[in-house]
């Protein structure tokens, strides 16, 4: 079984605002319409738990061998290329909806991580993210001052 890349680091490299906006006004409306490499951006949710911050993305057709998944402590950055399955390339599309090539989002994180608690799993065009939090220290202890309760 192929394992999912998850790289660890300090900076998540991202696109400009200006270069973002641009591709989104052309490719709202044609997607199959745009300048640069066609990059598409996957549906995904972020919740947290008391313990664990839990990303899932939506990325049916991707192998585990073409994603990546970067992790700093300020945000996650998923990544990789779904490729096309057009089964002959004579024809002619009447509806283009599935998006193809390169994806890529970058998500900010609500809490720090707790680098040794990162889980990634991929399961029916899921992927799913669990990230431990840091705890949280309170004020007291952490000018190692007892904590004196009424």
């Amino acid at each position: 079984m192929e394992q999912i890349k998850i790289r660890f680091g300090n900076e998540i490299e991202t696109p400009t605002t200006e270069e973002k906006s641009f591709e989104d006004m052309f490719q709202s409306v044609n997607p199959m319409f745009c300048f640069s490499k066609r990059i598409w951006r996957p549906q995904m949710d972020i919740f947290e738990t008391r313990d664990e911050i839990i990303i899932q993305a939506e990325i049916a057709g991707v192998c585990r061998e073409n994603m990546m998944i970067e992790i700093s402590n300020k945000a996650v950055k998923i990544s990789g290329v779904r490729n096309s399955s057009q089964p002959d390339p004579t024809a002619t599309y009447r509806l283009a909806e599935i998006q193809f090539g390169r994806f890529e989002r970058v998500l900010y994180l609500p809490n720090v991580i707790d680098m040794e608690k990162v889980y990634a799993s991929y399961a029916n065009g899921f992927l799913e993210l669990k990230l431990g939090k840091q705890p949280k220290m309170n004020y007291a202890s952490e000018q190692k001052m007892p904590i004196d309760f009424l």
